[in-house]
């Protein structure tokens, strides 16, 4: 897919990978709208770029809804969709003072980085079948997992199964979706600088860098944000999980 006035939506856009890829993106000719909760970092985003942006809660319907409505009547119905909205959380099974891992806490990640990728991904689709297909395909659906998925570490139960999900319904989805000519692919990063990374110590950072085979360091967000640019244009990249990890397998802790 030929990027050049394209709208497209990255949830997340406001920093880190999908930040990222907002700006390459855009760089392409694609009409780039962000969502985010952090309104101001997303504004400030869209306004460089020329693009929209809206504070969006990617767990609640009608908030999703109505900035993709709002999107597609000012830029046209969304060919590419990014979802990099995701949080972590740290905690084990059992606890200090052999406390459990509070439900709680284990649901609300659970909510955004899976079922807040779905929710996006429906209600997105739904809007994107309507729409007359560029050439053999209608669109571009781009998730994020993590390594995570396959090797969570000691206190990523939460995280590690929230990405494991998004990883298992790729596939499902890609044939969902298949018919309506929209592609769906997953990114599993290994270990990236993020601003969750950027606020460890330096020595903190370069230790973890150097536990990457090759190469060893934190990935770049550019990095990711060039393996979506490849995933848009390669129509034969489809119901796949790519790790992007520098060949890092993840230790227990």
């Amino acid at each position: 897919m030929n990027l050049k006035d394209v709208a497209a939506v990255i949830t997340g856009g406001a920093s880190g990978l999908g930040a990222a890829t907002a700006e390459l993106l855009a760089r392409e000719g694609a009409r780039v709208t962000i969502f985010d909760m952090n309104e101001e970092a997303g504004r400030a985003l869209a306004a460089k770029l020329g693009g929209l942006s809206f504070k969006v809660d990617v767990v609640d319907p009608a908030s999703v809804a109505e900035a993709l409505d709002v999107a597609q009547a000012k830029l046209g119905v969304a060919r590419v969709l990014v979802n990099c909205a995701g949080i972590a959380l740290g905690m084990k099974t059992v606890g200090k003072e052999f406390k459990p891992h509070p439900l709680d806490q284990f649901r609300k990640v659970v909510e955004v980085n899976l079922i807040g990728t779905f929710n996006v991904i429906a209600q997105f689709a739904a809007r994107l079948a309507k729409a007359e297909p560029l050439g053999e395909e209608r669109g571009v659906i781009v998730n994020t997992a993590s390594v995570a998925a396959f090797e969570g570490q000691i206190g990523q139960a939460a995280y590690a199964a929230s990405k494991a999900g998004v990883v298992g319904m790729t596939l499902p989805i890609a044939r969902d979706l298949a018919l309506l000519g929209i592609r769906v692919v997953t990114i599993a990063p290994g270990i990236f600088a993020t601003p969750m990374m950027a606020s460890l110590p330096k020595d903190v950072q370069d230790s973890l860098g150097k536990q990457v085979p090759f190469p060893s360091r934190l990935g770049k967000p550019e990095e990711y944000a060039r393996m979506v640019h490849s995933i848009v244009t390669n129509p034969m990249l489809n119901g796949e999980t790519i790790r992007l990890d520098g060949a890092i397998r993840m230790p227990p802790k």
